[in-house]
């Protein structure tokens, strides 16, 4: 079996790599049979030569491997028919700007995998770039605040090296008796967390940080029972609202009424209520003055997020009142910090983490029959039709959707 690691063509330029020059020798080591070849790139955060210096060679062809390992889409008319493909496909929500690159790869008789649906078989994503979302979010976030209130100015998640480099920066800002609120306690949740415990923030609970008043910044980790609860009154818990979110509603905003700076690190499922909506925030008891949302859904759950932002523009300001763009500096502005590729930020760390997981989950299935079904789950496309698990796409091929 042989795997080559494609270069990333998708604008803007992502240095991330599945498997870096270290895993790759993981792999082999591991797997005599298997062989790994490296399409050449002038942007990926590992060099040519740090692959070809381990004996791992570097081509501009890659056409002679059986499966090809990407991040990102990658564009139509760079797919060679008739290959094994991994890559981050967004289709698998039906998202329009993503149909022709579907059709195309069933025109071709690719077989797809995408790496957002590589699971176990409970369900549970087995490779993610969530946990350094979760870090590069908190640090911007950070980052924002002291640029709102023109505290600090820490440089650019970008232009640091590794995860190291983040937290040597934040030791040496201060910030004052804020409450920062974090959602989510999965990968994206757990990995902010890791920023705000290497800053010594103080953690507290809910009873807390809802009643009490601190001299030192304090953070609260809340997950979707405790913003959430059942309109008949009845007390929820989390397996029922993922279970059935149309019976529940927002308990959010007696967090916003005292919470100064809020990281939005969990995951919204259809049906679910939003956090805050934009008459939420118009409210005069809404306090929350600086959102980093590294969960950027566009005009949903957290309503002060109305579009995206980049990496080389990442903070806007949000006016409630007339529910509009502004300067973030605005003293009625909420600042926003919504970039969706952050793990871009961190390219070296987050292609480690990911390479572990890959190595570790995924290659073992070619070499075992697939014997847990990681491939079997993850196959989008064969033969130039959809699998059985993702007919469900059929009418969005065919643009009935």
């Amino acid at each position: 079996m042989k795997f080559g690691i494609i270069r990333e063509r998708k604008n803007p330029p992502d240095r991330r790599v599945v498997l870096s020059p270290k895993e790759c020798q993981n792999v082999l080591s591991q797997f005599p049979q298997a062989q790994i070849k490296v399409e050449s790139s002038p942007i990926r955060v590992f060099k040519n030569n740090e692959y070809e210096a381990i004996g791992i060679p570097v081509s501009q062809n890659v056409q002679d491997c059986d499966v090809l390992l990407g991040v990102k889409e990658v564009p139509i008319d760079s797919l060679i028919p008739n290959k094994k493909y991994f890559f981050f496909s967004h289709t698998i929500k039906k998202q329009p700007y993503n149909r022709d690159l579907l059709r195309a790869v069933l025109e071709r008789n690719i077989e797809l995998y995408d790496h957002e649906v590589i699971t176990n078989s409970k369900g549970q994503r087995l490779v993610a770039f969530g946990r350094y979302a979760g870090i590069v979010g908190a640090y911007n976030g950070v980052r924002t605040y002291g640029l709102k209130f023109d505290m600090f100015n820490l440089p650019k998640a970008e232009t640091l090296k590794d995860l190291q480099a983040l937290i040597s920066e934040l030791k040496n800002v201060g910030l004052p008796n804020i409450k920062i609120l974090l959602t989510g306690r999965g990968r994206v949740g757990n990995g902010a967390r890791e920023i705000l415990d290497a800053m010594r923030i103080r953690k507290v609970n809910v009873a807390e940080y809802l009643k009490e008043t601190f001299q030192e910044p304090v953070y609260c980790q809340i997950d979707a029972s405790e913003y959430n609860k059942r309109k008949d009154g009845v007390r929820g818990n989390k397996t029922d609202f993922f279970e059935n979110p149309e019976e529940y509603k927002s308990d959010f905003f007696r967090f916003a009424e005292v919470t100064d700076f809020y990281i939005a690190g969990h995951f919204y499922g259809d049906g679910a209520p939003y956090l805050y909506t934009r008459e939420d925030a118009k409210h005069p008891d809404f306090k929350i003055k600086v959102v980093a949302d590294v969960s950027c859904d566009i005009d949903g759950p957290v309503a002060s997020t109305i579009k995206p932002s980049t990496i080389a523009d990442p903070i806007y300001g949000y006016d409630p009142q007339t529910e509009s763009v502004t300067d973030f500096k605005n003293d009625k502005a909420i600042a926003v910090m919504a970039v969706d590729n952050l793990p871009c930020e961190l390219p070296r760390d987050a292609s480690n983490g990911f390479g572990e997981a890959f190595s570790k989950h995924v290659i073992p299935a070619f070499f075992n029959d697939d014997a847990d079904g990681i491939l079997e789950r993850a196959r989008m496309t064969k033969n130039g039709k959809l699998t059985e698990r993702y007919g469900y796409l059929q009418d969005y091929v065919d643009g009935l959707e």
